[in-house]
């Protein structure tokens, strides 16, 4: 049953008599179902002289006359009773809390021990737990830490039945990590005087005799290294005539030495000021969750720790916390429940889990299979040392101003021809010593391909974690050198000029779907949460091997703090998310009409000044899904349409006209909803399909959905032989074929920065890289740095760097946030204002363009401009329309 959010007061009468109330201990539970762990008392009234409130801690101090209360909270579950000082009881069902309330002469003895503690600078807060014993009595343990040493106090008072029995009484106890029945073996030197070994239930426990004090109460001091906490401390009592004491419910005592209950927020590993660290991750449907730690070698786990679904748990959420993490330097998860798959679980036992807010990952370790496989990655828990930005600042460029180069972090250096060193080629600081190429042809936004640790063996549309950088993008292959390297990465360009923008993907992950599953983390965790299903809570989609269920709250609110994380630690300036068809479906699959995730993206106040954009574009498949993407007027696309219709007017196909304004005009078909023209990435080729030399070289029938054009042969080779024989044309004939090609190309880059909207350029097309006609994104070549010498590679460069000037030199034309007046539009065909509409056998079209002038501005000032196409081979003669008087063209 879901949680319902209510809080239910508590009231609890007692008649004492007067004389009681100095020395009364009052214990009382109640039943709050519903709100595991998040409920309150607020009222324990009308007891006799006293009025408790809730103040929200666990320690609450009520006066009454001359007398001070302490009211402590703890975890039970089972039938409590509600003892006075006679014995008298009360059978109450209990669930979550304990209350206490005891005399100042019950403190007295605790609060000398708390001021010797603060005198210490290196103690922590003393933990206190409180057992009721079935023999009537109740036993308190007090836990705190001294520099580097933990000191247990065990306290026992029993009923006076017990007063002729109890001075010989005895500590029978052991510690345990992982399990209460693997006992740890400490040596002669760690325990207290006058301990010895002893055999309980077939185990080995220490026996260490109490020391009484004068008010008949018995008490024990033990002392640990912090080296061996976590640990759980486990006894019984035994009294002279064999009587063993266990608590109320027949159990051994047990607490924890060295770690805590936790906090459920914030999720992942954290370090708390006190130097505490922090665990928290969500698993609605677990019902057990062990926290491994790992020692540098992370060959099997150092440290288990099972959490208490009562004491580790609030709501979905498993926390808890270490005092020092010591020696451990690696964590993961297991995660246990119901294994059955027909209710959509997917839980691993042995599998040791990645936490999904893990923000600095492991290098992989060889597993039981020795593959460096994802399986087997941790998380780091280590604090990354601040990083000096010196006062770097988001460039913040307009929209409308933006010239885009796609291009993915590994491909652009990795290639010897870089002339890189070896650690840094691939990686980001390769990407700095290259960034004056980015320059040269006029880009003031990179978008990187994703860099969120992905599987390498199925690419980087595949992450495992949305929140660390690919480990091999560092210069020394590990999650601290990527994360460093990034900051630097993003610093440089920014003191350029050039903007950093993330293409992210969150709607697929490496852990694929049923029938080939790859549990890493969130499919292990709590598949059901975090995956869609299908009619039979299958994990399986149409087209990739799962979909992440990002409309899902958990899901949401994950993907949300991702993207905050950029942000903050690493000032990326926007983000493009793939598939983001995706994006829009609900927990079964089906489209939603107002998605949560992309609304609370819009108005999120941390990502309101970034860019992001929708890319409806799936790279692994090689497939693009458009649909009626809702903006909120904040979300940019990838203009499919302009691809498209660009392709089919250049590759001389009829009837083009219309569209073909329509994209140079800004694409208003799609933008006229509250946006604008630059809110249209416009894109030729994308980092899947075809490459732009690819684009103008083949088009046979298996390139029937890529709109390209051959220019009369198909596919292309230097080799001038092979040509001749192979194309059966003279040399001359393929030099014309050549140039033709080069014309063909420069055709794409012009209309891609002359029309409206955020040119958006591909890796490698501005040396005519080539994959040989494929398809496919895993056939990219590395970028090849000799390339660029080649006279077309230097022409083409050339090229682009003039169109970008130009575009800022006529930003009044071509770089416009609004759509432009139709008074400053002029259509025209070969002859002027005439321009040929409807004739479907036309592929000419020609504009005048004139700009937006003040009153004190003449048009002679600020010049038109006037642009012909014309996609047809045959020559097509055109007049140029008439200007006023003083103006020339």
């Amino acid at each position: 049953m879901d949680s319902v959010s209510y809080t239910r007061t508590v009231s609890l009468k007692a008649s004492l008599p007067d004389t009681l109330i100095p020395k009364f201990s009052l214990r009382c539970s109640w039943n709050v179902r519903y709100v595991p762990f998040r409920h309150s008392c607020r009222n324990l009234s009308e007891v006799p002289g006293t009025n408790l409130k809730n103040t929200g801690s666990p320690f609450l101090h009520v006066s009454q006359e001359n007398v001070k209360y302490n009211c402590i909270s703890r975890y039970r579950r089972g039938q409590q009773k509600i003892l006075n000082a006679q014995g008298h009881s009360l059978e109450v069902d209990a669930f979550v809390h304990t209350f206490c309330v005891h005399s100042s002469s019950s403190l007295q003895k605790r609060g000398n021990r708390s001021e010797r503690r603060e005198e210490s600078p290196l103690s922590t807060r003393e933990s206190v737990y409180m057992f009721q014993t079935d023999a009537g009595g109740e036993v308190k343990a007090f836990v705190s830490r001294v520099d580097t040493v933990y000191k247990v106090t065990i306290e026992v008072s029993l009923p006076r039945r017990f007063d002729d029995l109890d001075h010989d009484l005895c500590l029978h106890w052991g510690l345990y990590r992982s399990s209460s029945s693997r006992l740890v073996v400490l040596d002669a030197g760690s325990v207290p005087d006058g301990t010895t070994s002893v055999t309980v239930t077939k185990q080995k426990f220490m026996k260490t005799p109490f020391q009484q004090d004068p008010t008949g109460s018995h008490t024990l001091d033990l002392a640990f290294d912090s080296d061996q906490a976590p640990l759980f401390l486990t006894f019984v009592l035994k009294s002279p005539n064999d009587l063993w004491i266990r608590t109320h419910l027949g159990k051994n005592f047990c607490f924890p030495v060295g770690f805590g209950r936790g906090k459920p927020d914030p999720l992942g590993f954290s370090i708390g000021r006190d130097g505490s660290a922090n665990f928290a991750l969500y698993s609605r449907n677990a019902e057990n969750v062990v926290l491994c730690l790992y020692n540098a070698t992370r060959t099997d786990p150092s440290l288990e720790m099972d959490l208490d679904p009562y004491m580790n748990r609030t709501g979905d959420v498993w926390h808890v916390s270490l005092d020092m993490l010591g020696h451990y330097t690696h964590y993961g998860y297991r995660c246990k429940g119901d294994i059955n798959w027909d209710k959509g679980n997917r839980f691993h036992a042995r599998r040791v889990l990645l936490d999904p807010y893990s923000k600095l990952l492991a290098p992989f370790f060889s597993g039981q299979d020795n593959s460096l496989s994802p399986a087997n990655c941790l998380g780091w828990l280590i604090e990354e040392a601040p990083f000096d930005w010196d006062e770097d600042c988001h460039p913040c460029l307009p929209l409308e101003c933006l010239v885009v180069y796609r291009l993915n972090v590994e491909g652009f250096t990795i290639d010897k021809s870089s002339g890189l060193p070896a650690d840094r080629r691939g990686t980001f600081l390769g990407l700095i010593d290259k960034v004056y190429h980015l320059k040269n042809l006029g880009v003031n936004a990179i978008l990187l391909e994703p860099i969120f640790a992905f599987d390498r063996r199925q690419g980087p549309f595949c992450p495992y974690n949305f929140f660390a950088p690919m480990d091999c993008y560092g210069p020394l292959g590990d999650g601290i050198s990527a994360s460093n390297s990034l900051r630097q990465m993003v610093k440089a360009c920014h003191e350029i000029g050039i903007e950093v923008i993330l293409e992210v993907v969150y709607t697929q992950t490496a852990e694929k779907g049923d029938a080939e599953p790859e549990t890493l983390s969130f499919r292990g965790i709590d598949n059901s949460s975090y995956y869609i299903l299908g009619e039979n809570n299958e994990v399986a989609a149409a087209e990739t091997d799962n979909l992440f269920n990002c409309n899902h709250p958990v899901a949401q609110n994950m993907i949300l703090d991702s993207l905050r994380h950029w942000v903050n630690e690493y000032h990326i300036d926007g983000f493009c998310f793939c598939n983001s068809s995706s994006l829009m479906r609900g927990p079964r699959g089906e489209m939603l009409s107002r998605p949560p995730l992309i609304e609370a993206i819009a108005f999120d106040p941390v990502l309101s000044r970034i860019k992001i954009i929708a890319d409806p574009c799936l790279a692994i498949t090689a497939s693009c899904k458009e649909i009626q993407f809702p903006h909120w007027k904040r979300w940019g696309e990838l203009n499919i349409r302009f691809r498209d219709d660009v392709r089919r007017f250049l590759r001389g196909d009829k009837g083009q006209l219309s569209n073909f304004s329509t994209r140079l005009c800004g694409s208003g078909d799609l933008f006229t909803d509250g946006r604008g023209p630059s809110f249209s990435f416009n894109f030729i080729t994308h980092n899947f399909g075809l490459s732009l030399v690819d684009l103008v070289s083949f088009s046979a029938a298996t390139y029937s959905t890529e709109l390209s054009w051959n220019c009369g042969e198909e596919g292309g080779t230097n080799n001038r032989l092979v040509l001749e024989t192979r194309l059966k044309q003279p040399f001359m004939e393929y030099l014309h074929l050549v140039i033709f090609i080069q014309m063909q190309i420069r055709n794409f880059l012009f209309v891609l920065f002359i029309s409206l909207g955020v040119p958006v350029l591909n890796m490698g097309d501005e040396y005519g890289q080539t994959k040989g006609g494929s398809m496919l994104l895993n056939d990219r070549k590395p970028f090849n740095w000799d390339a660029l010498k080649t006279e077309f590679a230097v022409q083409t460069i050339q090229f682009i760097g003039f169109l970008s000037s130009f575009r800022t030199r006529r930003r009044d034309l071509v770089q416009r946030k609004t759509f432009a007046k139709i008074e400053n539009l002029n259509w025209h065909g070969p002859i002027p204002d005439q321009p040929q509409w409807e004739d479907s056998s036309s592929s000419f079209l020609a504009v005048s363009l004139k700009p937006e002038r003040n009153e004190n501005e003449s048009r002679s000032t600020i010049g038109d401009l006037y642009i012909a196409f014309n996609s047809q081979q045959a020559l097509v003669s055109a007049t140029l329309p008439q200007l006023p008087d003083g103006m020339l063209w």
